[in-house]
């Protein structure tokens, strides 16, 4: 078995190569380190520090929030979780920002797997301008735009995420076709020029053979003549045979250049199949983060938020604060064991301290004449403890003193029909018969067939048991 010390130690390498990859900008490499370092020690708090700085360096605020939180709650030391938390918290119109961002990303993918490739670039042309560091978003463009032949346009985006992450695997893949496409192969040509001398002959270097005679004007319109013939048939069978077979080999050349394209085009449709299919998955994993972090009031992201403000509460010694925000509170929504095991030791310390707190308060509140605020409250309780009727018959008493019968009615008719046999079932029954006596009537014939169902219920459940199993006679 490994010790833990050497556990502790393999982690620890495993988040100093990640912090070296963090520093010269390989954010992927980085990742991948820290992740494994956690995987193998989940307390190593300075690993989800870092893990989430390079999230939000990334873009992606709601995975680097996890990894702080995490953080926060395992080490009560680390005060660098803890700082980050408040800075996003402080900065509450950037974590909106972020979401509109993201659900705009969203929609452009839905917009590419639809074919309207136009109206997803715009849209991430917006999302980029407004958020640059959104290193998926950046990507998304830069394949699109490949994808419709705009590979200058493409270049952009990949030099931002490249910035960002500088070994990013998808950056750099997109880069090199955006390069092979529009590169340019600079040729250095030198020339180089020889000058020949020539020497300036004289008169006396001119040497005049004996034989020399003078042509006659007849003569040199016969010798050009001649020429102009002899110049033709050379044009006629060496020249233009040459020639045609020069025009021959470049369209020969340019018809081999033109299948070379097509084939590259064909690579790099295929290759953009590819890259469309796994954007299509990533865009089904962002959708189902999103719809965990951002669409209802009972989303991850909600739930993480309601959690920092119970314990805040609760370190505050604001006990009443904490209650009320606990109908809002749902640990299971969690998927991290670690985070929904302090989810759920928040809850009961709740429903345990949190509840007499928020009872007491409610009753200040009533003698106080905040009818409304009290009601509140005790709805509260309710929540915590549904089977409580004394606090149903608080709620009962201050709604006959808001003058809302109806309302009155029905808490009295809850206590009558379904607490029968409690201290303040009297009560109920002597309120309710002075306010309707047909409810008071109902509730009590509620309350006997349900003490028949229960009777015949408990009558059943005793003859199922004093029954002989099959194959025990």
């Amino acid at each position: 078995m490994i010790h833990s010390k050497q556990i502790r130690a393999a982690a620890n390498s495993l988040y100093n190569e990640g912090l070296r990859r963090a520093k010269r900008r390989d954010l992927t490499g980085a990742v991948y380190c820290l992740k494994h370092c956690l995987n193998i020690c989940k307390n190593h708090s300075d690993a989800r520090d870092l893990l989430g700085l390079i999230y939000y360096e990334m873009g992606e605020i709601s995975e680097a929030l996890v990894q702080w939180v995490i953080a926060e709650n395992l080490d009560a030391k680390d005060t660098r979780a803890a700082s980050y938390i408040e800075t996003i918290q402080e900065h509450q119109r950037e974590l909106e920002e972020a979401g509109e961002q993201i659900r705009a990303y969203n929609s452009a993918l839905m917009q590419a797997q639809s074919g309207n490739v136009d109206l997803a670039i715009l849209q991430l042309s917006g999302v980029v301008e407004s958020y640059p560091r959104f290193v998926k978003a950046q990507l998304l463009l830069a394949l699109l735009c490949i994808e419709t032949g705009s590979y200058v346009k493409a270049g952009r985006p990949l030099l931002k995420v490249l910035k960002i992450d500088r070994e990013n695997p998808k950056a750099n893949r997109y880069m090199a076709i955006v390069k092979s496409r529009t590169g340019k192969t600079e040729l250095e040509h030198k020339r180089f020029r020889s000058t020949l001398s020539h020497r300036r002959m004289t008169d006396d270097d001119v040497i005049i053979p004996t034989s020399y005679k003078e042509n006659t004007g007849w003569q040199s319109i016969l010798n050009i003549g001649a020429g102009l013939l002899l110049g033709a048939a050379a044009v006629f069978f060496l020249i233009m045979p040459a020639r045609t077979r020069y025009l021959n080999n470049q369209h020969a050349q340019e018809i081999f250049g033109f299948n070379e394209q097509l084939n590259q085009k064909n690579e790099e449709i295929a290759s953009l199949k590819t890259s469309l299919s796994e954007a299509e998955t990533a865009k089904k994993s962002s959708d189902d983060q999103l719809n965990d972090l951002m669409n209802n009031s009972d989303s991850v992201l909600a739930q993480y938020s309601t959690m920092i403000q119970i314990e805040n509460f609760l370190r505050q010694g604001n006990m009443s604060a904490a209650a009320a925000l606990y109908p809002k509170f749902r640990p299971d929504a969690f998927t991290d064991e670690t985070v929904k095991g302090i989810g759920t030791a928040l809850k009961n310390e709740i429903e345990t301290n949190g509840y007499q707190t928020l009872e007491d308060t409610a009753y200040s509140e009533w003698a106080a004449g905040r009818f409304a605020s009290a009601l509140d409250l005790y709805n509260t309780c309710l929540q915590i403890r549904p089977a409580n009727p004394k606090v149903i018959l608080y709620m009962a008493s201050i709604s006959k003193a808001m003058n809302n019968k109806e309302d009155a009615i029905k808490y009295y008719s809850q206590i009558i029909a379904n607490f029968t046999d409690s201290e303040q079932a009297p009560t109920a029954r002597t309120q309710l018969a002075e306010l309707s006596p047909e409810a008071a009537q109902a509730a009590a014939n509620q309350a006997d067939a349900n003490r028949k169902a229960a009777e015949a219920a408990a009558q059943a459940a005793s003859e199922s048991a004093a029954q002989p199993a099959e194959g025990n006679e």
